[in-house]
């Protein structure tokens, strides 16, 4: 019920902006907009346009006086006065469209969530000691708390993000506005066209002939003046449905270029969409998992020390517990003197004698030696004396 409404609303809000597009046909008491570009050749529009359409052209038409001369200047104005403030409308609203600020808030977003990066926390090789009493623990908390503070970080960018999705829906509104009032446009100029084509066709197919007949069978100059003043004039009206077309191109250019627009907003409603409901709980979700990952691994790789570690020890405990007992056996299986000792001392106590009873041999041969020539001398130095006494 409230859609036929809204819909009912909107058909009588369209045909109350055709009527006032046409109520005033030569713009009386308006300025007159002249916009110079170029267009494709006329066409005739009295066949094409629709039947509600045709009716107020044939109308219009009639209106039409070859001998206000002041008219065709301002023929169509109305709706070329509206034309440009729509044109105006449009200008302003992409001066003042920033979409370069939404595209800086999604850029820093991305690199937000590129910030922090569970790579950084791939095993390294840190001490022993630093294994055994919680290094590890320590960079998990405080990547941790690094993910904490960038998740604030882009909370706030959702924020951003989501009022920026707000103004650019009510943008999106506000173009389909001025979509069907160019719509609007585009089917006034169509019948000012149109009427204005039905009468060229009278002019030239018609009135004129007739004003040339008249002219030629009454020989009279005013008369001839007159086809003068009529051909001027639908060269006039000519040139005015020329001037009427180039609008409505604009009006026909305008079309795309809205809708153009929409979809652009469009897509940058869906980009944040997509970034608010999917790429950032996607993210959370990844940190937490990563996070519980680095812990279980750190947790491993701390029990793998301490495995690693009593290993060691273990093994370091039975090759000094395998050294000592065979030590411990071996000088348990020797005597309290080694049989080599004894060889030993026993060669050297052996040498010892023989070296001793050579040295007393040596001393007294010496003694004997000494004792003879001591008995020799002695003898000399008697018969010395015995020599010295005889005399």
């Amino acid at each position: 019920m409230n859609e036929n409404k809204q819909t009912s609303f909107n058909n009588k809000k369209d045909s109350d902006l055709m009527d006032d597009l046409l109520s005033n046909p030569f713009g009386e008491n308006q300025k007159a907009v002249n916009i110079q570009t170029e267009t494709n050749t006329p066409v005739r529009l009295i066949d094409v346009i629709p039947e509600e359409n045709k009716a107020k052209a044939y109308q219009l038409a009639e209106q039409i006086d070859p001998k206000n001369h002041q008219a065709m200047i301002t023929y169509g104005a109305p709706a070329q006065t509206k034309l440009l403030s729509f044109s105006n409308t449009m200008l302003e609203h992409v001066k003042k469209k920033d979409i370069g600020e939404v595209g800086t808030i999604i850029s820093d977003l991305m690199k937000k969530l590129d910030d922090v990066n569970p790579d950084e926390l791939k095993a390294g090789k840190p001490s022993l000691i630093g294994r055994m009493f919680g290094k590890i623990t320590g960079s998990v908390q405080e990547v941790l708390s690094r993910y904490q503070k960038t998740g604030a970080q882009i909370d706030r960018i959702s924020v951003k993000l989501d009022s920026s999705k707000d103004v650019l829906l009510s943008d999106i509104v506000m173009l389909e506005k001025l979509y069907e009032n160019n719509k609007q446009y585009f089917q006034a100029l169509n019948v000012y066209i149109a009427a204005g084509e039905l009468k060229l066709e009278e002019l030239n197919g018609k009135t004129i002939p007739e004003l040339k007949q008249a002219a030629e069978l009454a020989n009279d100059q005013m008369k001839v003046q007159e086809v003068n003043d009529m051909v001027q004039f639908a060269e006039r009206l000519d040139k005015r449905l020329h001037d009427l077309k180039l609008s409505r191109e604009i009006t026909i250019q305008s079309a795309p270029q809205i809708r153009l627009i929409q979809n652009t907003n469009q897509a940058l409603v869906e980009k944040i969409q997509s970034s608010i409901m999917t790429a950032i709980p996607l993210w959370k979700n990844q940190v937490a998992i990563a996070l519980t990952l680095i812990r279980q691994r750190h947790a491993v790789e701390a029990q793998k020390q301490v495995s690693k570690t009593t290993n060691e020890l273990l093994l370091k405990n039975a090759e000094m517990l395998k050294t000592n007992t065979i030590e411990t056996a071996k000088e348990n299986e020797r005597g309290l003197i080694d049989i080599e000792t004894l060889k030993k001392t026993q060669e050297n106590l052996l040498s010892t004698l023989e070296e001793t009873l050579r040295i007393q041999e040596d001393g007294r041969n010496k003694r004997r030696q000494a004792e003879n020539e001591l008995a020799l001398m002695e003898t000399g130095l008697r018969q010395k004396l015995l020599e010295v006494k005889g005399k």
